[in-house]
């Protein structure tokens, strides 16, 4: 996935599993997502239209803070957009393989340090994300479906419009996104091929490393900082 396209997916609601962190933290502490009764009333368009503008919103209101300080757009995350991701669903397709023989310690710490790597790489480019940048498509989801795709378009700087499409299914608690499609590209296969061979060359504790010490995913992706050890 090239930089341009991992960017603009950034700016909309910072991509796929930006959420991935937050999700285990909450789980872990037992708290209740936010708005979930809410979602579970939504039709997949209203879940990512109504989220969008919910955050667009506290932007807007605060926008000068968060271009001073973007970790604190970690909070808008946690508020608008965790609850509509099913952030282990995606993990695991990201891992592939490597999640069945991950161990609960692991997939936490490989949840964790993702989210913290994308957000760390992406929170600025959300700091500038405006309403005018996002277009969303209704989506005509038959009633007893239990998948949807949300088509939506991004806005680039230049005028370009970049396609960026939710691939969503249905959970107890209402529609959830688990992957997000840029110009044709996955973010959840895209990643899993950053991963898989570094791990396959380090092993995962390793890659779990590097993405803590903040090295972008897609740097893991091409370099090799060690050998697998036994």
């Amino acid at each position: 996935m090239t930089t341009s396209i991992r960017r603009a997916g950034a700016m909309l609601l910072t991509g796929a599993l930006l959420a991935c962190g937050a999700q285990s933290r909450s789980h872990a502490q037992g708290a209740p997502a936010p708005a979930a009764a809410q979602a579970n009333t939504q039709s997949p368009s209203e879940v990512v239209q109504n989220s969008a503008q919910s955050m667009l919103r506290e932007l807007d209101a605060n926008r000068d803070m968060y271009r001073k300080d973007p970790s604190k757009i970690g909070q808008l995350v946690d508020k608008y957009l965790l609850p509509h991701f099913d952030v282990e669903f995606a993990a695991r397709l990201v891992l592939g393989k490597y999640w069945r023989t991950a161990t609960p310690e692991q997939r936490k710490r490989f949840i964790d340090a993702f989210y913290h790597s994308l957000l760390n790489n992406y929170g600025s480019a959300l700091s500038d994300f405006t309403a005018d940048k996002l277009k969303i498509f209704p989506a005509n989801v038959d009633p007893n479906a239990d998948r949807a795709t949300v088509r939506t378009e991004v806005k680039r700087s230049n005028g370009d419009r970049i396609s960026v499409n939710y691939y969503m299914h249905k959970t107890p608690e209402g529609w959830k996104a688990w992957d997000v499609v840029i110009d044709g590209i996955s973010y959840v296969n895209s990643y899993r091929e950053d991963f898989g061979a570094q791990i396959d060359k380090q092993g995962i504790d390793a890659v779990i490393n590097r993405l803590e010490k903040g090295e972008k995913p897609s740097d893991i992706g091409k370099t090799t900082a060690g050998k697998k050890t036994s």
